[in-house]
């Protein structure tokens, strides 16, 4: 009954922030792995050359949803996500590049890191319960029993992602400086991410982190 009623909770708060119409939002491009992989050469820098980063301050981006990557290369472009090191990337990018790129990425295969030892299982308590006391969901609801997401809802897979990178993005949703202010064209669930990030305290964090990490 206590699953039920939480699972309840976390529909509410979903439905109210829109999240669940999102679910059923237009299909990005489809997009060419092939064109894909050329076009991904200069990307390679930064997220690897399988989309497996090699270093914490950047995201991995192998087996990412096409849908999110897609999303997120246009609100690069259109200056929506505050990024200033990714933004002048995407300036350039066609829709056509960005489904390519997409198409990609999702179909790289995701190397897995190790979980930090003296966190992981506080930030697995927090990731698959949540706290109730202190109004957060468990990212389990959207996130996914392994942290795989859900593409058609514009949810990202974060298993296995880069610590340093990880970090910040959660800290940006806190200070709710991860999109700018006022956009229209904001994705629906950062509202949604802005209000649970502002419940999270840096050892929360610390510890979702050590365990997204190793998630399989």
């Amino acid at each position: 009954m206590k699953s039920r009623t939480a699972a309840l909770a976390l529909l509410t708060t979903l439905a109210g922030f829109g999240l669940i119409a999102r679910a059923h939002a237009a299909e990005p491009l489809a997009g060419d792995p092939a064109a894909g992989a050329a076009k991904a050469a200069v990307c390679s820098a930064c997220h690897g050359a399988t989309g497996n980063s090699s270093n914490p301050e950047w995201p991995t981006l192998a087996g990412q949803h096409h849908q999110y990557i897609a999303e997120q290369l246009a609100l690069l472009k259109a200056g929506v996500r505050i990024a200033p090191v990714m933004q002048p990337m995407a300036a350039g990018l066609s829709p056509e590049d960005m489904a390519d790129l997409a198409a990609f990425f999702e179909k790289q295969t995701l190397v897995g890191l190790e979980a930090d030892a003296d966190l992981w299982q506080a930030g697995e308590k927090l990731y698959r319960g949540g706290d109730t006391k202190r109004s957060i969901p468990a990212c389990i609801g959207c996130h996914g029993p392994n942290g795989r997401g859900n593409g058609p809802a514009r949810w990202p897979q974060i298993r296995a992602q880069q610590p340093t990178y990880l970090t910040n993005q959660l800290k940006a949703y806190a200070a709710q400086s991860r999109y700018l202010a006022g956009a229209a064209t904001a994705p629906a669930y950062a509202e949604a991410m802005y209000d649970i990030g502002k419940r999270l305290s840096d050892e929360d964090i610390k510890a979702l982190v050590a365990y997204l990490k190793g998630l399989r």
